[in-house]
């Protein structure tokens, strides 16, 4: 091993639960630990869950690259109802019955977002207009123009079709709002949709299976985490 390095120069992979910032995360990790640099390779919204990557210590160099993968995710659309931040944590702005929509409906819809699409960031979202984070104008009930941004999607596939809910598996380009490819796919189909679960299953070569949940990684001492580190030499086999 490089002289320069230490164990804790590497990557950790977390299970996020619900309800946490990916910034609350990475604090919490940094301050138990006692560690100086930690930073995270993708936000996750606070509700939605699963594979988040830490970067601690000389790793946080490898941020960036590590944010510029591809992302997986399995999530639930419920559709009938659309909210103004797209998912479950927004306020509801309008409600339509849901038709009887068959497997093949529902098939045909999906196909239009395969492949590169033009997306429109959603009002609630951390992209910036003139410095300014959208969600911090959408809090003062200010809508703007927002630029779409061409976008790829891998895979978009029906898991589980219980109406008015879709389960589903997205796989696609950094930058891809996936409740904002629910509230599109909910326009298409004529009665609206938002997104009321997510989970990120894999990000570039790494998946939530070798993730550990924040609790038990907090119940580990420094010694012990040690065994949870993927080292930064490691790594360039691996991105």
């Amino acid at each position: 091993m490089d002289p320069q390095l230490s164990p804790f120069d590497g990557v950790l992979l977390v299970d996020k639960p619900s309800g946490l910032t990916s910034h609350d995360v990475v604090d919490r990790v940094r301050r138990h630990f006692g560690f100086n640099k930690v930073g995270h390779c993708g936000t996750l919204d606070p509700a939605a869950t699963g594979l988040l990557i830490l970067v601690l210590e000389r790793a946080t160099r490898l941020q960036g690259r590590l944010m510029s993968d591809d992302k997986t995710y399995e999530g639930t659309m419920r559709l009938g109802i659309a909210t103004d931040s797209q998912d479950a944590d927004g306020q509801v702005i309008s409600e339509k019955p849901v038709p009887p929509l068959t497997a093949d409906d529902i098939e045909v819809a999906l196909a239009r977002f395969r492949g590169d699409i033009q997306q429109v960031p959603p009002m609630v979202s951390a992209v910036k207009h003139q410095g300014t984070p959208l969600y911090k104008l959408a809090r003062k009930g200010k809508t703007v123009e927002r630029e779409p941004r061409l976008v790829h999607v891998y895979d978009l596939r029906v898991l589980q079709l219980d109406l008015p809910r879709i389960r589903f598996r997205a796989a696609c380009t950094k930058g891809t709002y996936v409740r904002t490819l629910c509230s599109d796919i909910g326009d298409v189909l004529g009665c609206g949709a938002h997104l009321s679960e997510l989970r990120r299953t894999c990000s570039g070569n790494f998946d939530v299976k070798e993730a550990q949940t924040l609790d038990a990684i907090l119940k580990c001492n420094r010694e012990q985490l040690k065994d949870l580190i993927i080292p930064i030499l490691k790594l360039a086999t691996l991105v």
